[in-house]
């Protein structure tokens, strides 16, 4: 099958500046990657190579098989950035029609009120950009990064400026864009976020990935912990499977048991030490 967008060996050299060296990823159809890393690590990089912005130095970008920045690839791929900005004057309904003429989109009318009604604008297609809150706006952006019908997007930092209502929001719009087979990858520095809603991560630094794989994969365990009437009794060296026997054993031993955690690292934990960074 082929991978909604995929890099293999790509290495990007600004003169004696490496920004990238060999990274590898993938992103299969309708799967939410997580790109995560310090500033500089190297993602813009990536990201702007799979637009066709930039040419790698070394190895290859593809979006569905096509080479990144050719007319295919280009058909098959949304981007929003970060930093977007849209005319404070326009309806979100003329956002959409502009970004339909630069997209070459005939959609028209019908695929704008679609995308409307997908990222829960319908009611707001006729008010003005300057009139929406901060999570509107970032909604309308998504909107903007599926004119086309693309099937693979690049999110970067999507829900950065949101606050937690805004963020939840999209991450059930994500939870939709998953269900219609549209592969994500999502740049963000909200590890939380990406552990809620991405079915994999990668984590790159000094341009190289030197983490990869579900977030439950990347965690390691770290005991159990049992509330018991006594306090909290925790048990460093045991594993998940170990917690029916833990709850036998100390009910037998006359213990009222209140409640089992299954303790493991945070993606926060396994993420500042792939970058060899210290919380604090």
């Amino acid at each position: 099958m082929t991978s909604a967008l995929a890099a293999h060996g790509v290495e990007k050299r600004y003169g004696a500046v490496h920004a990238l060296r060999g990274v590898d990823l993938e992103v299969d159809e309708g799967e939410l990657v997580g790109l995560l890393g310090p500033n500089g690590a190297g993602k813009s990089t990536l990201v702007k190579i799979a637009c066709g912005l930039v040419r790698p130095s070394a190895g290859r970008v593809t979006v569905y098989g096509a080479a990144a920045g050719s007319p295919p690839a280009r058909r098959s791929l949304g981007y929003l950035a970060e930093l977007f900005r849209f005319p404070g004057w326009q309806s979100a309904d003329e956002v959409l029609r502009l970004h339909q003429r630069l997209a070459g989109s005939d959609g028209g009318a019908r695929e704008r009120g679609e995308l409307l009604e997908l990222v829960g604008l319908a009611e707001a297609r006729d008010r003005k950009v300057e009139q929406m809150s901060k999570g509107m706006q970032q909604r309308l952006g998504i909107a903007q990064a599926l004119v086309g019908s693309p099937r693979m997007l690049l999110l970067d930092e999507p829900t950065s400026a949101l606050d937690p209502a805004g963020r939840a929001v999209v991450r059930g719009l994500l939870e939709r864009l998953r269900e219609r087979g549209i592969g994500v990858l999502l740049n963000s520095h909200l590890l939380n976020e990406v552990a809620l809603v991405c079915d994999r991560v990668v984590i790159i630094t000094g341009g190289s990935v030197v983490a990869a794989g579900r977030p439950d994969d990347l965690s390691q365990p770290r005991g159990v912990e049992v509330d018991v009437n006594g306090g909290t009794r925790r048990f460093p060296a045991a594993r998940r499977d170990d917690a029916p026997r833990i709850v036998r054993e100390l009910v037998d031993g006359g213990e009222q048991v209140y409640g089992v955690r299954i303790l493991a690292t945070t993606l926060e934990e396994v993420y500042l030490e792939a970058v060899g960074a210290s919380p604090g």
